[in-house]
């Protein structure tokens, strides 16, 4: 692995954006597996953490699916000293809000999202979603947005966060989010984490749903390895 200098100067995001520009981080076994026992922990190593991190630190916002957040025991994003001086280099606020996506408006007014956490989380969910959800979750101090009717139009939904003057946007997952991005062509960077491991028939891969018109070309643009883990880069080809 390279020294933190050379990862922000690696994963940093391009500088003067007028537009969202969307990164994913994923870790997948090497046979394609998104998860171990339902989360990505029995995947990640000390140096795909490292890499998580440094998007949360270099990020207006952080992305989320609610499966993925419930799975995987969200909170709000803490300071922390690396983070800070990142930041504060940067421009950036103390912390990047989290902005959970969830159709139903399934977060429940009490999780940690909530109530463990230095600024308000961002709930984008859809028209359809239950009225009493939402004003429940407004009521606790979320920011709640419906982009799109029956369900979560993932334009609509950046639409509304570069609104709010959040355009560098690390996605975390989950696979269904990122199927979203991906069939919708949002996905500017991918930062694919794969793991020595094979999960065997079953796992989710990392990406799911609805298959796009065409295949978004991507161009390496770093390599990592770590006892074994392999840390690429890709960015939108182009």
């Amino acid at each position: 692995m390279v020294d933190d200098t050379a990862l922000e100067a690696l994963y940093d995001y391009p500088p003067a954006l007028s537009a969202p520009f969307v990164q994913v981080n994923f870790v997948a076994s090497a046979d394609g597996g998104a998860e171990l026992a339902g989360t990505s922990a029995g995947l990640s190593s000390p140096g795909d953490r490292a890499i998580l991190a440094l998007g949360r630190d270099l990020a207006d916002v952080v992305l989320v699916g609610w499966g993925t957040a419930s799975a995987e025991g969200y909170r709000g994003i803490k300071r922390r000293e690396l983070r800070d001086r990142r930041r504060a280099a940067r421009g950036l606020s103390e912390v990047p809000p989290i902005a959970v996506v969830s159709g139903r408006c399934s977060v429940p007014a009490d999780s940690p999202l909530l109530t463990d956490t230095l600024v308000p989380p961002i709930v984008i969910t859809c028209g359809s979603a239950p009225p009493e959800r939402r004003r429940a979750l407004a009521d606790a101090g979320a920011d709640v947005v419906v982009a799109g009717d029956d369900g979560v139009d993932p334009a609509a939904a950046l639409a509304a966060l570069a609104e709010r003057g959040l355009l560098r946007v690390c996605c975390e997952g989950g696979p269904v989010l990122f199927g979203a991005l991906v069939a919708a062509d949002l996905v500017d960077q991918l930062n694919l984490t794969v793991s020595p491991v094979l999960a065997g028939g079953g796992a989710t891969r990392i990406a799911a749903g609805t298959r796009p018109d065409a295949p978004t070309r991507l161009a390496l643009e770093s390599v990592a390895t770590e006892n074994g883990f392999l840390m690429l880069r890709y960015r939108r080809s182009g």
